[in-house]
């Protein structure tokens, strides 16, 4: 069913959207937004590591678990609950889930010590996966030959909810302390549960399914659909480099310059400039297909980080390492975000019978692989500092450029293309 919405194209309203509920552009800018404060939650600790580190009397390479633990979480999150979106209806499983993490984040808060901030931030990561609740449902209000566009679009709203957590963060704790951070957070997941009870459309699933078979059709998905998997060997890879960078930035800024978790949560700010490439890494999706995105994501990112090497030099004086960083921050996210639009173009072509499932394994690979990286990132900067961090990164990439010139889609351009049409890939 299409709806006009001013004077933007006809969009699809949900099957049995009430009329008082949003639909059409507003609810992708909803959906947007519900991404953003879920998975803020699990972003707030990264520039915060060190003051927390020194609360607890713990060392950068024991905090660095903090970021493992979240992300570890989140994984099990996207695993276990985020398959319930093709069992259970979404809106109240959304509205439990945002009170859930809002619990979670007051635990962080009151936290005594190191173990109690590890349970804490694994639980945040559980209940964030409210994300991936929401965000399958955002080709559904769309025309088929759309389908990138509104996934850009709605990512938007959840990498802008990535960065900006960091920003939030890192300055909130200069201006007051790191458990006001958790705290303010906890009441903002709060208060999400009467606005998506209120205006969320009650999206019942589209055929009858116990959650025991979800769960087993988790491999038959995998087994069967090879673009899903090189999606989630290319999103585990890529998004483990990119953790390397924002799981030791505050200790490098701290060590390096002297500088605060204000300054590192301030790179997040940044870095938002590249989430509105989003949209049009969409639109170039639809357009162009999504292989040209995933091979000009990998260019950007493989250049960003032999830029943020280069530029971390003693020579350097510290107006032009500060800009050098910017500019670096910004392509890291750009091309996180474009390979991140591509993946989930291909995955959510693949049946939307089951895109919570396909988001599901897509998901929990992409944030184990942040998981490792962050894991690995920590212990290299202990060993080797930020040289070490940086052969890291870059190697995870070229890992995910072997997938990618090896993988399904080199092989099977004209059944790609067939998913780009919104066909099903062949089993």
């Amino acid at each position: 069913m299409y709806t006009q919405i001013g004077f933007f194209p006809p969009l699809r309203t949900m099957d049995n959207a009430s009329p008082h509920k949003m639909t059409g552009r507003w609810a992708l800018v909803f959906l947007g937004v519900a991404c953003a404060v879920g998975v803020a939650s699990i972003y707030y600790n990264q520039p915060l590591l060190l003051v927390m580190g020194a609360s607890f009397g713990s060392a950068p390479r024991e905090m660095g678990f903090v970021a493992v633990a979240t992300q570890v979480g989140y994984a099990v999150g996207l695993l276990f609950f985020v398959p319930l979106g093709d069992v259970a209806e979404r809106r109240a499983l959304m509205a439990r889930m945002y009170a859930g993490v809002s619990l979670a984040l007051v635990l962080a808060a009151f936290a005594q010590n190191l173990i109690w901030m590890i349970v804490a931030s694994a639980l945040i990561g559980v209940l964030a996966s409210v994300t991936h609740v929401a965000l399958p449902m955002a080709p559904d209000l769309v025309p088929p030959e759309r389908r990138g566009h509104a996934i850009g679009s709605v990512m938007t709203g959840l990498l802008l909810g990535v960065l900006l957590a960091r920003t939030f963060a890192g300055w909130l704790a200069r201006l007051s302390n790191w458990r006001a951070v958790f705290l303010v957070a906890a009441l903002l997941n709060m208060a999400f549960v009467p606005i998506v009870l209120k205006y969320m459309p009650r999206v019942v699933p589209r055929e009858p399914l116990t959650y025991s078979h979800a769960m087993r059709s988790l491999w038959t998905l995998v087994r069967t659909k090879p673009l899903l998997r090189e999606a989630s060997m290319l999103g585990a890879l890529t998004f483990g480099s990119f953790s390397c960078f924002w799981t030791t930035l505050a200790f490098m800024l701290e060590e390096h310059h002297h500088l605060g978790p204000a300054v590192a949560g301030t790179f997040g700010l940044v870095g938002a400039a590249g989430a509105f490439v989003a949209p049009i890494a969409g639109k170039l999706a639809d357009k162009r297909g999504t292989r040209v995105v995933v091979t000009v994501a990998g260019i950007v990112l493989t250049g960003s980080y032999l830029w943020l090497w280069l530029v971390e030099k003693p020579h350097v004086s510290m107006m032009v390492h500060m800009v050098a960083l910017f500019i670096g921050v910004i392509a890291l996210d750009t091309g996180a975000q474009m390979m991140q639009i591509a993946n989930q173009t291909r995955i959510f072509g693949l049946g939307s019978e089951y895109r919570s499932r396909l988001n599901t394994i897509y998901m929990t690979m992409y944030f184990a692989g942040g998981a490792v990286g962050s894991a690995l990132a920590s212990q290299a900067w202990s060993r080797w500092g930020w040289d070490g961090v940086c052969l890291l990164a870059l190697g995870l990439i070229g890992m995910a450029g072997f997938v990618h010139l090896t993988g399904y889609s080199r092989t099977h351009a004209e059944a790609l293309m067939k998913v780009s049409r919104h066909e099903q890939e062949p089993a």
